[in-house]
């Protein structure tokens, strides 16, 4: 995808599009103190104001990923353009015109652009689906397959494929992609939000109900198939994306996750919650029994995520980009549960 400029003396414009969210808060809080970055222009859809986290550099553009113009305003004269605007949790339509035609409106700009020197972008671990025959640990050279059924894993192993092609023949700009696995923090509380149905007085789905009946509500009752899962903190993909912006390592595909694994009893644990072993079966069956339902909401196909392991190695983002995480896997989700703790959302 291009090799890595090195040697500029001109400090950098960056373009971000979603910097309103926990991983955009957390690369422009970085930028803001990087001494090679100038400025940086944020586009989102709703106003906010980047003084009142202390930001100088940062300019604000209202503005959407699927209008072309838009997009076309805010790469205008920037070096770098980072992409993290995408919907994970949303109507299935919404979600197809912004994370496919946005992201199509923010590639193609990018790479016709004659300034742009850098396109960022982030992908997910999601983007490799959740299939059984996944190798452990996954490494970036493992082609992204997606799930079908899970339409954010689908749409993102569907644009990574998208930027190759656009980006066949091309010497620039240069590409870097990460995949970066469940992302926590303070800002980042969507591990804790989808838990929502699982506290007492929230009516499950069966087979889950089944399984948890004779267990008395005292406490919530979190179900542990057994799988283990990766996090990483929104503060340290941004230290990764920031290395990325700066042209540091060479472009092509990264990992993140942060060292240390966790299962959902260590989840319940640190929440103070009750865990319940779940057999395999009663996730495949309720991972068929949610495929099969149309209009459900977008969260509960992370159902998925609980039938097989998706664990990937990093040690190429720590080798190539010198990506020293400050947060464990526990350490990270510590920090998400006191944030959501302290947000009334446990």
């Amino acid at each position: 995808m291009g090799s890595a400029k090195t040697g500029r003396a001109r400090k950098l414009s960056v373009a971000i599009t979603g910097p309103t969210g926990a991983i955009g808060l957390a690369l422009v809080d970085l930028l803001e103190k990087t001494p090679e970055v100038a400025r940086i222009v944020g586009m989102a859809r709703s106003p906010f104001d980047g003084s009142a986290r202390g930001w100088r550099k940062t300019e604000y553009l209202q503005g959407d990923v699927t209008d072309p113009d838009d997009v076309r305003r805010l790469v205008e004269g920037t070096d770098v353009v980072v992409h993290l605007a995408f919907i994970i949790i949303g109507d299935i339509a919404e979600s197809r015109s912004v994370n496919l035609q946005g992201s199509r409106n923010v590639f193609e700009t990018a790479l016709e652009s004659s300034s742009v020197k850098r396109l960022v972008y982030t992908s997910s671990v999601a983007a490799y689906g959740f299939h059984s025959d996944n190798p452990t640990p996954l490494t970036e050279e493992v082609a992204p397959r997606g799930t079908d059924r899970f339409y954010y894993s689908a749409q993102k192993a569907e644009l990574e494929a998208a930027l190759a092609r656009l980006m066949s023949g091309r010497d620039r700009p240069d590409v870097y992609v990460f995949r970066p696995c469940i992302v926590a923090g303070p800002e980042a509380l969507l591990l804790i939000e989808n838990l929502a149905p699982f506290r007492p007085g929230t009516r499950l789905p069966e087979p889950l109900a089944g399984m948890l009946r004779s267990v008395p509500f005292a406490k919530p009752i979190l179900p542990d198939p057994g799988v283990r899962l990766q996090v990483v903190h929104q503060a340290d993909v941004a230290s990764a994306l920031a290395a990325a912006v700066l042209g540091r390592g060479r472009p092509g595909v990264y990992n993140l996750a942060a060292s240390g694994e966790l299962t959902m009893t260590d989840i319940a644990d640190e929440l103070g919650w009750y865990s319940v072993p779940l057999p395999g079966v009663a996730v495949e069956v309720a991972a068929e029994l949610v495929a099969q339902v149309p209009y459900l909401p977008s969260g509960a196909r992370w159902i998925d995520a609980l039938r097989v392991p998706v664990i990937m190695s990093s040690d190429k983002a720590r080798a190539e980009l010198d990506w020293r995480p400050r947060y464990d896997a526990m350490e990270t989700l510590r920090e998400t549960i006191a944030a959501a703790f302290g947000r009334g959302e446990l």
